[in-house]
């Protein structure tokens, strides 16, 4: 699949994050000129330091919302991959300006940037937060409802402007909204930490998970061997029909938060049989979350040739055994 990018540069904004070094790694692996630029606000250099001395990866240490930085990141790239944002909805809540400066104004100097150095193709994660109060499962691309937080408002203007950059300026954007990622590099610590690398070092530790009301409420978790594979598919496809647009990067089915919490139960206690018998605790239902969240990945099957590998049981056994071995 990657042949095409031999040759080739790609730059990885928030290389140095979760899926920012994954998407590094795989590039690598593959051996495709790959540019990092990250400012290590939530991005760690752990996750970059086994790629320091391959020849084929450059680091820049710079902040989207500085437009020398994003130029500089931008100087002959031939792809750009941005995952450079502030996640969480939140963080949002709590840091609105923040939040907008980095999603908002940093994906704005990236567009610059990467029309102004001729970029062909520009791909970048979306969310699927930008669905907000529209009720209807699954949700397909084309029908969104009304944002239900700062963040979520972030991810939106960032597809009006991709839409506008194609339309003004001839840049090819794919935007890719993904569906609760988790995996391997997942940052398990700090007040914004995701809900399955929290709730491993929790059981690990013998701690009580905490879930946010009943544990009724359902997410289509996605694996980040999936949204390597949309990445890697959208910055490489030849169907021009497939670009400019947005994708649903998913798995295509929903688990609820008791669910989860039994599917890490049963799997960490491969490792650790007393985990089995931790309790789950209950608080109020927190604000901006959304009760239900279910992808259609029909459009990024049909255009994309998308065909992800992973459940979430599949990928809950691998991602336990890599906190195993790293927490």
């Amino acid at each position: 699949m990657l042949e095409s990018l031999h040759n080739k540069t790609v730059l990885v904004t928030g290389g140095a994050g979760f899926i920012g070094s994954n998407l590094c790694e795989t590039l690598l692996s593959n051996n495709i000129k790959t540019v990092c630029l990250d400012n290590f606000a939530t991005g760690k250099r752990e996750n970059i330091a086994p790629f320091l001395d391959n020849n084929n990866f450059t680091l820049i240490e710079g902040d989207i919302r500085n437009l020398e930085d994003c130029h500089k990141a931008c100087k002959n790239v031939n792809y750009v991959l941005h995952q450079a944002a502030l996640g969480s909805v939140p963080r949002s809540i709590n840091d609105p300006i923040t939040t907008n400066d980095v999603n908002v104004s940093g994906f704005l100097n990236m567009l610059v940037a990467s029309r102004d150095a001729g970029v062909k193709r520009f791909v970048y994660a979306a969310s699927s937060s930008t669905y907000g109060d529209h009720e209807a499962l699954p949700k397909v691309e084309e029908v969104i409802g009304k944002p239900l937080s700062p963040y979520a408002i972030t991810k939106y203007v960032n597809e009006l402007y991709a839409d506008i950059f194609q339309t003004t300026y001839g840049l090819d954007t794919i935007g890719l909204r993904y569906f609760n990622v988790f995996g391997r590099r997942q940052d398990p610590n700090g007040a914004y930490a995701a809900v399955i690398p929290l709730f491993v070092k929790q059981f690990i530790n013998h701690e009580s998970p905490m879930i946010n009301g009943d544990g009724s409420y359902s997410r289509d978790f996605t694996y980040i061997e999936n949204v390597i594979q949309m990445n890697m598919l959208s910055i490489t496809t030849t169907n021009t029909d497939a670009l400019n647009t947005v994708y649903n990067v998913a798995y295509g089915e929903r688990t609820t938060l008791l669910e989860l919490a039994s599917l890490l139960k049963k799997h960490l206690s491969q490792f650790d049989a007393s985990i089995d018998q931790i309790q789950i605790k209950h608080r109020e239902n927190r604000a901006g979350d959304i009760p239900h969240s279910l992808a259609s990945i029909n459009k990024a099957k049909k255009l994309l040739n998308y065909s992800p590998k992973f459940n979430i049981n599949d990928g809950i056994k691998e991602a336990v055994h890599w906190y195993w071995k790293n927490l």
